[in-house]
């Protein structure tokens, strides 16, 4: 499970530099206000919180599992009109909701002790790499 983490966290490295790069290419094509409003979210992006975190994932897996278990629902054969699907008890998906929630924040706070950092945002990590 590491080792996809690790993956995905060079996955997700990688398009950063990109798309720092296609706004870098733009950004002199704008006019000097709205190259202003851009400079302005993008840093406004880089001070992203580890709670805003937490809660764009756990969103994120909230959408997720409600799409399985709408796909879950979804009959196999057409009903006969008027006869309704029968669906999942909230129980349970809360329940699995929980259960991923715990999974995420063990692998969180795994990847924090095998790095060493507690999850606070650091300047230098915005710096350019040569790769």
């Amino acid at each position: 499970m590491s080792y996809g983490l690790n993956i995905e966290m060079h996955k997700q490295a990688e398009i950063v530099k990109r798309l720092n790069g296609i706004c870098a290419q733009v950004l002199p094509y704008l006019s000097q206000e709205h190259q202003q409003q851009v400079l302005g979210a993008i840093e406004r992006a880089k001070q992203v919180t580890a709670p805003e975190l937490n809660s764009i994932i756990r969103q994120q897996l909230q959408a997720h599992q409600l799409s399985q278990l709408q796909a879950l629902a979804l009959p196999l054969t057409p009903l006969p009109v008027g006869l309704q699907p029968p669906s999942l008890p909230a129980v349970s998906a809360g329940a699995g909701l929980l259960s991923l929630s715990a999974l995420g924040s063990q692998a969180h706070l795994s990847k924090e002790d095998k790095n060493g950092h507690d999850g606070d945002t650091h300047q230098e990590d915005d710096g350019e790499k040569s790769d």
